[in-house]
């Protein structure tokens, strides 16, 4: 029986959990526990209680599979430090290391994501990028294995990674006699949906706020500096930050960063437009800005970009 153990905490993402476990079970050939920092039950990100087998410090020897699940993004409940700083000491002993949805942030903050490639949900990956820019950051992508560890996107896409484990260890036959019997694809078709930012940010409470929100997003390239902002809004610029990180999560100039290389991302996949081009008319001025903001966001260049999602019926 390969051995695999199941990283929880409060605020953990039930699916996250319950989906690998699900598919892991179903192959008959694991022996799953779950941990927590004290051994004790966990509350899950919806209130249920999670039982757990033993505390991480009870985790003897070596590991078969190390999962780490997520937390709910971008406001659910983190583990605390004690919990990330067992994870190091863990992954040394596993064979494998797995992250489902936010999980990997949590793995990039144990510094087990450095030098690597790497993916989350959709609404975290610049985040992630951002943040860990030693990942390299795939974010269209539904799962992605790096040497012995193995990220995977939001929620559902654990049970893709689950499955993949199970081929591996267990064989194609078994691995498709569970998705047969879970009614999942076995390799699901494409990667992770891309929705938009301005989608994942809830809608704030200041109608000012919301209404400039939506002018960025109608218009990426118009003159949307911090002064033009906070005038069009009837505030001060400190205000509009204070607004900005409140209800968005982020400063005016990451989201409309943010807004300007999602904008470059369907010219750069629909358009033949050279990268200078696409800058410009995305309102990065230059393409060395707008190179910087791609790796910043997405941990990839422009280019690098094109040719990996261009589609085959691009406009000239």
């Amino acid at each position: 029986m390969r051995d695999v153990v199941v990283a929880v905490y409060d605020g953990v993402v039930l699916l996250d959990v319950a989906g690998p476990v699900q598919v892991l079970h179903g192959s008959g050939g694991y022996r799953i526990r779950l941990a927590s920092v004290d051994g004790r039950s966990v509350r899950t990100d919806i209130g249920a209680p999670l039982g757990v087998d033993l505390a991480l410090g009870e985790v003897e020897g070596s590991v078969g599979t190390l999962l780490v699940p997520g937390y709910a993004y971008p406001d659910g409940d983190r583990p605390a430090e004690p919990f990330l700083s067992r994870l190091p000491d863990l992954a040394r002993r596993a064979r494998r290391v797995a992250s489902v949805c936010t999980g990997a942030l949590l793995l990039a903050e144990a510094g087990l994501l450095d030098g690597r490639r790497a993916t989350t949900h959709w609404a975290a990956c610049a985040d992630l990028a951002s943040r860990f820019p030693r990942v390299a950051v795939e974010p269209d992508a539904i799962f992605v294995r790096d040497g012995p560890v193995v990220t995977s996107a939001g929620v559902t896409a654990g049970i893709d990674l689950a499955l993949a484990l199970v081929e591996e260890d267990c064989g194609p036959d078994i691995a498709r006699a569970v998705a047969k019997h879970m009614v999942v694809f076995l390799q699901r078709p494409g990667g992770q949906s891309q929705f938009s930012v301005r989608a994942a940010v809830a809608t704030p409470r200041h109608p000012a706020l919301r209404r400039l929100l939506d002018a960025v997003a109608a218009e990426p390239a118009a003159n949307h500096t911090l002064a033009a902002m906070a005038d069009r809004a009837a505030v001060s610029e400190r205000h509009l930050t204070r607004l900005f990180r409140r209800e968005v999560g982020l400063t005016p100039g990451q989201y409309v960063e943010r807004i300007r290389v999602e904008a470059a991302q369907a010219l750069l996949e629909t358009s033949a437009a050279g990268v200078d081009s696409v800058a410009r008319s995305c309102g990065f001025g230059s393409d060395e800005t707008m190179r910087r903001a791609f790796l910043q966001v997405l941990g990839t260049t422009p280019t690098a970009y094109r040719r990996r999602f261009r589609t085959s019926h691009a406009n000239p």
